[in-house]
């Protein structure tokens, strides 16, 4: 891989944990905890390949309508990773990060992304991202209400309101947009995950399914993206 033209910044849909399982004769739990495993190693590659910025899609708005058991199981994962990679992430320069509707999730868990955002502040590696019961539509929803309550405030004017004011309401106001997003699992849809911020980004498709994706398959990514001419939608009109 050239060293050169290295994507700023990735978001990863992660899908395919239970279909990896399935194929396997293996429980979803078991699909969820393989799952894990792919998480330290892209943020390991990612840091290795000099990625600045790593935004995961791990669990959306609309997964809290699957069976309560795998949920509550997830929150169970969730929170154990917590515990046991925020002091790794600190001690590895690693910025931890997350996004989406956070007071969806249980309490205890909050405070610990709080804590965690919290202790790797000052850090100045690579800034890892989650999206926590995230969904875009609902962002975007909800960055319209705020424009519109700080006009209704006076607080912005209604004539100045541009794409820089939606972007700055928005969960990722502090983050470039992403450059590649990647979504594992074979499966062509964006699933509400970044809808405004990858207007411009690449795309691409990988045929593993999430557990299955390790840092060669993440190698693999980058190669495809630094052979993309990119054009930001400086196209020639079809009429």
């Amino acid at each position: 891989m050239k060293n050169t033209n290295v994507p700023r910044h990735i978001a990863i849909i992660m899908d395919g944990n239970g279909r990896w399982a399935q194929a396997r004769g293996l429980s979803r739990v078991q699909g969820h905890q393989e799952g894990v495993k792919r998480v330290e190693e892209v943020i390991r590659a990612a840091k290795k390949y000099s990625v600045k910025y790593l935004t995961l899609y791990a669990f959306s708005r609309e997964n809290w309508q699957r069976p309560k058991e795998e949920v509550s199981f997830l929150m169970g994962l969730l929170s154990l990773y917590l515990d046991q990679k925020l002091r790794e992430m600190k001690e590895n320069n690693v910025i931890f990060n997350a996004i989406g509707n956070l007071s969806d999730l249980p309490e205890m868990i909050q405070e610990k992304i709080a804590q965690g955002m919290e202790n790797t502040r000052a850090n100045t590696g690579v800034h890892v991202t989650f999206a926590f019961s995230y969904s875009s539509r609902y962002e975007i929803t909800e960055a319209c209400r705020r424009i519109a309550e700080g006009v209704r405030a006076g607080k912005i004017k209604l004539e100045e309101i541009s794409e820089e004011t939606i972007a700055g309401h928005l969960y990722t106001a502090n983050l470039p947009d992403p450059d590649l997003l990647i979504r594992t699992s074979g499966e062509f849809r964006i699933s509400n995950f970044l809808l405004w911020q990858i207007s411009y980004a690449e795309l691409y498709i990988s045929e593993k399914f999430w557990p299955e994706f390790t840092e060669s398959e993440f190698l693999k990514a980058l190669e495809d993206y630094q052979k993309r001419e990119r054009r930001f939608g400086r196209t020639s009109p079809v009429l």
